[in-house]
C-alpha cells in the first residue's frame, strides 16, 4: 500500500486550472498521490474509442480503505468521523474513524455470510440513518457495487431498478420519518419485488423503533440478528476502473439511467475537491444537506469527507417543520459546521418562513464560513438574502448525478471568492466548457446554446450508464462529437463566467430532484379518460420548477373535471411517489401542434409562465393557444 500525501490547496484558479487543461496527465498523476494505493496506476489516464478516458489503469485501491481505515492507521482513530442528527427522533449519535471501522467491517462480514463479493450488486433502500453510511462503504470493501435508492421511492420505479441492476441483496428499513407520519418502506419493497421480473433472493431489514416490519420466511431477515456475531470483513483491492456504484436518474424515455462511477477516479476527484473546491482542510466539519439516495450524499455525505479525513454530518430532517425554520442554523451551531452544501430550494423554504432572519440574528451560525448551493439554478434574489442573513459567502456551483462532482464552481480554495449572481461560476480545473448552437459551432461569449463539455471528462465523471454502453454514448456523446452533452442550455460571459439558464430537454428539475416529464406523461395518459396529455414543467418560488398537466379528454366523457384531475394527481404520486411535486392537472380541449404531431411544450411552458411568446410557424392548429390559455386560466382561478 503506497502512504498518501496530504492533500492540499494546489495554487490560485488560474494557475491551476491552467495546468490542469495543459497537462491533464501531471496535474491528475499528482492529484492520485493524496490517494492510497495498492498497486499504484501506470498513468493518469489512457483515452477509450468513444473520447473518454480510463483513469489510473493499472492501479488498485479500495475506497473504504481510503474513506475510512487509513485514518485509523494515522493514528486518527479517535476523531469524529460521523455525526447523525434526527430532528425527527431528537436523537444524535457520533463515530469515531475507529467506530465507524468497526461498524463497516462487520456489515461488510454480514453481506459476506450471505454470499456477497466483488462485483455484485446491492441494493440500498434506507432512510437518513447511519446503518445506511455503514452498508455503502460495507460494499465497497468487499468490491461489491451499491445501488442505493430513494428511501420511500415508490414500488413501481424500485421495480425497474432491481431489474437493471439484479442485486444479490437488498438492504432496507422498516420506515422512514417524514413530519407527521411514519412511511413504511416494506410494503413498497415487497410490492416491487412482486413486480419484478429479478427476483430478491434476501432481503435484510433494519427494524426502526418507529414501527416493526412484517418479515417473509425464507427470504427477509432482521438487521441486527444477521449482524450477530459476524466477522469483520477486510478491504478487497479492486481495479481503478471497476464499478464502485450505480445511481439511477430519470431517463426521458421513462427507463431510469444506471449511472456508473468507478473507484480510482472517483477518490482522487473527491479527495482533491474538498480543499480545492470548498476550502476545507482535514478534521473540519462539513455538511451536506442532502440524502443518501441522491449524488450529492454519495460524494458529500459519505465519500468525499471521508475520504480527506473530515467530519461528516447525516441529517434526518427538513429545513423548515422540524420544528422550525431555524432548524438547519441550529444543526451547523450544535456541531461546528465549517462549510455548508445544500439546495437552493432549502434557503427559499427558509427564507418562507422567516424572511428576517430572526433565527439567524437570534443565534447565530457558530463558525460556519461558507455555504454552497447546488442541485438547481440558484435566483439571484435567494442568493442575496443568503449573503445579507448569513455574513458569509453564499456560492452557486454546478454539477450532475453523471458527472459526481461540481464541474462549475468558485473554488475557495483557489482564491477570493469572487462570484457572480446569476452564474454557477468559472469551469472547475480539469473541466473544459464550451457553448454551441444545434449545428456544433462553438457561440461567442454571450450568446445562449447547448453547454457541452469537451472529452474527456475529468477523473470522478460517469464511465457508462450500467449494461447499456450504447445508450451512453448515444443519450451524452452523439449530439456534439467530442463532447459530452450536459442537457443543459445557456452562455459563458465575457470573463469565463457560466450561466446555465434552463434544460434542453424534457427533463424537470423538481428541488433538486430530477424527473422526466416523459415518464409522467405514460402515468397520465393511462388514465381511462384521458385521451391525450403533455407534462411540462412551470416556474415555481419554492421548488424552482414543478410539473404541469394538461389533459385532453376522450370523447362522451361527462364526469366531473374536477374529479378527473384528482385522480391523475393520484396515479402520478402512486407511481413516482410525492417526491414528483405533481399537483396541477388541466384540462383543455385542444393541445398545440406541429404539423407533423409533435405537442409544442416550450409554448405551452412560455404561456404557464406568463412569458412572452410569438406564435410558432409549424403549429398546425392557432386556436390551440386559445384553449390552453383558457385552461390555464380556470386553473387560476379555482386555485385562487
Amino acid at each position: 500500500m503506497t502512504a498518501p500525501a496530504v492533500p492540499d490547496r494546489v495554487g490560485d484558479y488560474d494557475d491551476v486550472y491552467g495546468r490542469s487543461v495543459d497537462d491533464p496527465e501531471g496535474f491528475w498523476r499528482k492529484a492520485a498521490e493524496a490517494v492510497g494505493w495498492d498497486q499504484p496506476p501506470e498513468q493518469a489516464f489512457r483515452l477509450r474509442d468513444d473520447g473518454m478516458a480510463d483513469w489510473f489503469p493499472g492501479g488498485t485501491l479500495n475506497t473504504c480503505y481510503n474513506a475510512v481505515d487509513r485514518h485509523v492507521e494515522a493514528g486518527l482513530g479517535e476523531r469524529i468521523a460521523l455525526i447523525h442528527d434526527s430532528a425527527m427522533t431528537g436523537d444524535v449519535r457520533r463515530f469515531t474513524y475507529r467506530q465507524l471501522q468497526t461498524e463497516v467491517a462487520r456489515v461488510a462480514g454480514m453481506m459476506a455470510a450471505f454470499g456477497v463479493a466483488k462485483g455484485d450488486r446491492v441494493l440500498i433502500y434506507m432512510p437518513m440513518v447511519p446503518e445506511a453510511v455503514f452498508a455503502m462503504l460495507a460494499c465497497a470493501r468487499l468490491g461489491a457495487v451499491h445501488s442505493v435508492v430513494f428511501g420511500g421511492f415508490a414500488a413501481a420505479e424500485l421495480a425497474k431498478r432491481i431489474d437493471d441492476a439484479t442485486p444479490k441483496l437488498v438492504l432496507t428499513a422498516s420506515c422512514g420519518l417524514e413530519p407527521n407520519r411514519v412511511v413504511a418502506y416494506k410494503p413498497l419493497l415487497d410490492e416491487a419485488i412482486a413486480l419484478s421480473v429479478s427476483k430478491v433472493e434476501r432481503c435484510i431489514v433494519l427494524q426502526r423503533p418507529q414501527l416493526t416490519a412484517q418479515l417473509l420466511p425464507m427470504r427477509d431477515l432482521d438487521w441486527a440478528d444477521a449482524l450477530s456475531g459476524s466477522e469483520e470483513a477486510p478491504c478487497t483491492a479492486v481495479a481503478a476502473g471497476d464499478p464502485l456504484y450505480i445511481l439511477y436518474t430519470s431517463g426521458t424515455t421513462g427507463i431510469p439511467k444506471g449511472v456508473v462511477h468507478d473507484h480510482g477516479g472517483h477518490a482522487v476527484a473527491l479527495t482533491w475537491s474538498l480543499p480545492n473546491i470548498y476550502g476545507v482542510r482535514p478534521g473540519e466539519t462539513f455538511w451536506a444537506g442532502s440524502d443518501i439516495g441522491w449524488a450529492v450524499g454519495h460524494s458529500y455525505i459519505v465519500y468525499g469527507p471521508l475520504f480527506l479525513g473530515c467530519t461528516t454530518v447525516m441529517f434526518e430532517g427538513k429545513p423548515v417543520g422540524t420544528p422550525d425554520a431555524g432548524t438547519f442554523w441550529r444543526v451547523i451551531r450544535d456541531h461546528d459546521v465549517d462549510v455548508f452544501f445544500t439546495a437552493p430550494t432549502a434557503i427559499r423554504a427558509i427564507k418562507r418562513e422567516d424572511p428576517e432572519g430572526r433565527e439567524v440574528a437570534a443565534h447565530g451560525t457558530g463558525q460556519l464560513r461558507a455555504l454552497f448551493l447546488a442541485g438547481e439554478r440558484a435566483d439571484p434574489d435567494t442568493l442575496g438574502w443568503a449573503e445579507r442573513v448569513l455574513g458569509v459567502p453564499v456560492i452557486d456551483h454546478w454539477w450532475q448525478t453523471e458527472l459526481g462532482w461540481p464541474a462549475l464552481a468558485t473554488c475557495l480554495g483557489l482564491g477570493p471568492p469572487a462570484t457572480r449572481h446569476g452564474s454557477a461560476g468559472r469551469p472547475v480545473p480539469g473541466y473544459r466548457f464550451a457553448i454551441l448552437n444545434a449545428e456544433g459551432e462553438e457561440l461567442p461569449a454571450g450568446e445562449t446554446g447547448d453547454i457541452v463539455i469537451r472529452l474527456p471528462l475529468a477523473p470522478g465523471a460517469l464511465t457508462t450508464l450500467w449494461q447499456r454502453q450504447a445508450h451512453f454514448v448515444d443519450a451524452y456523446l452523439t449530439a456534439h462529437p467530442g463532447y459530452y452533452t450536459t442537457g443543459d442550455a445557456g452562455l459563458i460571459d465575457a470573463d469565463g463566467y457560466v450561466h446555465v439558464m434552463s434544460r434542453i430537454d424534457d427533463i424537470i428539475n423538481v428541488a433538486g430532484h430530477r424527473l422526466s416529464t416523459g415518464g409522467i406523461e405514460q402515468i397520465v395518459a393511462a388514465h381511462p379518460d384521458v385521451a391525450e396529455c403533455a407534462v411540462v414543467g412551470v416556474a415555481d418560488a419554492l421548488k424552482g420548477m414543478v410539473p404541469l398537466g394538461l389533459v385532453v379528454l376522450k370523447s362522451g366523457v361527462s364526469r366531473d373535471e374536477a374529479s378527473i384531475c384528482r385522480e391523475v394527481v393520484e396515479r402520478v404520486r402512486n407511481e413516482l411517489g410525492p417526491v414528483a411535486a405533481f399537483k396541477s392537472v388541466a384540462v383543455t380541449s385542444l393541445l398545440p401542434k406541429t404539423r407533423s404531431g409533435k405537442v409544442l411544450r416550450s409554448t405551452i411552458r412560455r404561456i404557464a409562465d406568463g412569458e412572452a411568446f410569438t406564435m410558432p410557424a409549424t403549429i398546425d392548429d392557432p386556436s390551440a393557444i386559445g384553449a390552453i390559455e383558457a385552461a390555464l386560466a380556470k386553473l387560476t382561478a379555482n386555485a385562487a
